[in-house]
């Protein structure tokens, strides 16, 4: 095979609210904390052990906006995008690394508004390279 793939799909949980800076020119990059969870029966002990891994998603512009605005702590969020490695150094000189996820497009599982008792409206979003545009779904289906 001569092709490489980097893609990543992820289910779960924001461990807290997006958080939004605005750049120059109006871009803005939206950043949140997603928990994926793992569970399983030990064969050892017979226990049910649970592992919580935690992943740095990235979402930007009008993605990162939407984003911000219809998801908070604790929402369900389909997620998918690829892996970014960033190396940057810190205020003592020191190389730093950070892995996260270049979200491409995603889908709201559950909402603020779920949990507020309103009904929930569809919260998919594509983004592919730089195009800033959110497409929007409509059904043609005659019923």
């Amino acid at each position: 095979m001569s092709g490489t793939l980097n893609k990543v799909m992820l289910i779960g949980h924001l461990g807290d609210e997006v958080k939004l800076h605005y750049f120059e020119g109006g871009d803005c990059v939206g950043r949140f904390p997603l928990a994926t969870n793992e569970t399983y029966t030990s064969k050892k002990t017979n226990e049910r052990v649970s592992n919580t891994e935690w992943h740095n998603v990235v979402v930007r512009n009008k993605g990162a906006e939407i984003c911000e605005k219809y998801l908070s702590k604790g929402d369900m969020v389909y997620v998918e995008g690829r892996i970014k490695t960033r190396k940057w150094t810190d205020d003592k000189g020191i190389e730093r690394f950070s892995t996260e996820i270049q979200c491409s497009d995603f889908t709201f599982l559950t909402t603020k508004k779920e949990k507020q008792g309103q009904p929930s409206t569809s919260g998919s979003s594509s983004q592919s390279g730089q195009d800033d545009s959110v497409e929007e779904q409509e059904d043609d289906l005659p019923f």
